[in-house]
């Protein structure tokens, strides 16, 4: 009797330690109780029955990372390539994604590769290369609403490689060196232009420079030549009235020194005959001696005043 206590208190402590359940963070697990749906064990401790309970399946609850390989695709004119895809999902309810489809990654992978087919059938080339936005749209609202069946929510569906016949990309490198050289040669022709254009401003600009100089040169050289008249003319000037000064005076101090009609006579034709040197080529002198006394008179009276 004592050893079959022993034995069965073996068994309970068996069926306990194989019945201890514990779930790590971030998975869930599908547990069925003689072949059907039972329950689903969260994060944390569980107990379950011994060869009546049975998890079936331990599903992640991160958001995971599906890369499929390259699939054969054919535009709408006709040219095929390989497209690679990267779908990015997280498992929602454990339950159909257990129960839902077989194999969900396969059946996504395919679903994947059918809908980029099909919208890649109804693109051209050039509109493929440069659609990548539009596709990942269409594509992700076509996959996210044909998983929610398997409790699968896609989150992003990216193009990772488009790779169209080498014959098409050695011809798409021609075109662009081609797009390139006609790039390089438009902007070399602008420069050219507008160094063209600069040059002759310049020499526009240099023009009226010059011009503005040459008629600022001008209008100085005038007023230069019109001080240099004025000045003359000032010289002039003092010189006849010092002359006149300096006369004044003679006559001054000959009246003062008693000087008689003989000498003023004498001294009058002197002084014609300064005002004359150098200067006429013709002297007028008086006929008579009535016109030098005449002259000498009026002397005079320039001495007495």
């Amino acid at each position: 009797m004592i050893y079959v206590l022993i034995i069965l208190a073996i068994l309970i402590i068996i069926c306990i330690i194989f019945g201890i359940r514990i779930v790590p963070e971030s998975y869930t697990y599908v547990v069925e109780r003689l072949g059907r749906y039972y329950n689903v064990l969260n994060p944390g401790f569980h107990v379950i029955i011994p060869l009546v309970d049975n998890v079936r399946r331990r599903v992640l609850l991160k958001e995971q990372v599906a890369d499929f390989a390259p699939q054969p695709v054919i535009t709408k004119d006709n040219v095929t390539m390989q497209i690679d895809s990267v779908v990015y999902f997280k498992v929602m309810e454990a339950r159909l994604y257990t129960y839902g489809v077989e194999n969900p990654i396969m059946a996504m992978e395919n679903l994947t590769a059918t809908t980029l087919r099909n919208i890649i059938g109804d693109l051209t080339l050039d509109e493929t290369l440069t659609s990548r936005d539009r596709i990942n749209s269409q594509m992700l609202a076509i996959i996210d609403e044909a998983t929610d069946a398997w409790g699968i929510r896609v989150n992003r569906v990216e193009l990772k490689n488009i790779q169209p016949p080498v014959a098409i990309r050695e011809a798409m490198e021609k075109q662009m060196k081609a797009e390139r050289e006609k790039r390089a040669a438009i902007l070399t022709a602008e420069g050219e232009k507008q160094s063209m254009i600069l040059q002759a401003e310049g020499t526009k600009e240099s023009a009226v420079l010059n011009a503005e100089a040459k008629k600022q040169a001008t209008i100085l050289a005038a007023e230069a030549e019109k001080e240099k008249e004025i000045k003359e003319a000032e010289g002039q000037a003092e010189a006849i009235r010092k002359i006149h000064e300096a006369t004044a005076y003679g006559l001054q101090a000959l009246k003062a020194a008693g000087a008689n009609e003989s000498v003023l006579r004498l001294k009058s034709l002197e002084a014609l005959e300064k005002v004359a040197d150098g200067q006429a080529t013709k002297i007028i002198v008086p006929s008579d001696l009535q016109g030098i006394a005449g002259i000498v008179s009026a002397i005079k009276e320039i001495g007495n005043e």
